[in-house]
């Protein structure tokens, strides 16, 4: 690591997932480049955009995890100053708080003398626990989904004009979806506790951003799972998969015995993952809940693409009423 630099460093934990006997949680180690989420005005506003992505990365550090009855977990960051620990821990489940979350603390394992290091070196993360009163699990897209971002436009340009020119609690939800997802968690009964996943083809990058727009807009607390933010003129990288999709057949695969609700839309590559996670696992899939986008020939697409489909119910809704209306008849709420 260079010593050189005068910025702290920090580790941020991602809200991630995990069970009784299994823990996956995931973050990042970099220097902290003092970003401040409320500031306003144009350049202020740029600026922090700028610092999001300028990585300063701690790489290829140990890293030591503390759970709550005082047992230990040694990781490592990688060259992205990324760390994941995915491994079976036994008997977590006294562990986990009234609402589900197993909380921890991370640290890096070495001092560093001239480094500042934020937060006395302890910091903390959280591991949702599906309750074992859930009736189902929901997996929700962000952009466009929840949140407009403008990825249908030409050029991409209402992406960055709202990422970068909009502060995370100026964001506006799209209407309705708070409520829908709240009717989703509590299920049938009210009080069901169905864990939610947020997955997004969005980068690392934009979770604190992220986070924020959730937590303001008053949407269901739950992992969010975002992915490498990769150079995009690198030629080697050629992922088999969408990140999103491997991240949802990981939920899957951690919840075998749970049925899940997909919920998308239509402008971009939900169609596709979802129908092919649905064609591998057509008995885990309750329904496909898919936002219409103002993009007249992916909607023309999207429909001849379900205009036959019978594997699982698909509903393409205008707004989140029609998809409240539908999930009563099925009883999901």
């Amino acid at each position: 690591m260079r010593m050189f630099k005068k910025d702290p460093i920090q580790i941020i934990t991602f809200r991630s997932y995990g069970t009784p006997n299994h823990l996956y949680v995931k973050g990042r180690a970099l220097e902290d480049e003092n970003i401040d989420l409320s500031k306003k005005g144009f350049f202020n506003l740029l600026w922090n955009t700028y610092k999001r992505f300028k990585t300063d990365l701690v790489k290829n550090e140990p890293l030591v995890l503390k759970l709550p009855d005082g047992r230990k977990i040694e990781t490592k960051t990688d060259e992205q100053g990324y760390f994941l620990i995915d491994e079976t821990i036994e008997n977590m489940l006294p562990l986990i708080d009234e609402n589900g979350w197993l909380k921890y603390e991370i640290s890096f394992a070495e001092k560093f003398p001239k480094r500042i290091i934020q937060e006395n070196n302890i910091f903390f993360g959280e591991v949702m626990i599906p309750s074992e009163t859930a009736k189902f699990g929901l997996i929700s897209d962000i952009d466009d989904t929840i949140m407009h971002t403008g990825l249908t436009s030409r050029f991409k340009w209402q992406v960055a004009k709202n990422t970068v020119f909009k502060r995370a609690e100026k964001r506006i939800p799209l209407e309705g979806a708070a409520d829908f997802y709240e009717k989703l968690k509590n299920g049938k009964s009210g009080n069901d506790h169905n864990p939610i996943f947020y997955v997004s083809h969005g980068p690392w990058n934009l979770y604190r951003y992220l986070e924020v727009f959730l937590e303001k807009n008053n949407f269901p607390k739950g992992p969010i799972l975002l992915r490498d933010f990769v150079n995009p003129f690198a030629k080697k990288y050629k992922p088999e998969k969408p990140q999103k999709q491997k991240e949802i057949i990981n939920i899957l695969e951690t919840y075998p015995e749970l049925r899940f609700i997909l919920i998308g839309d239509s402008g971009e590559h939900d169609p596709d993952i979802y129908t092919e996670i649905a064609e591998a696992h057509p008995e885990r899939i309750l329904a496909i809940y898919l936002r219409n986008v103002n993009h007249k020939k992916r909607m023309l697409r999207v429909k001849g693409l379900f205009e036959n489909y019978e594997t699982v119910p698909v509903l393409l809704v205008e707004n989140s009423k029609a998809a409240i209306e539908h999930a009563k008849q099925m009883k999901f709420i």
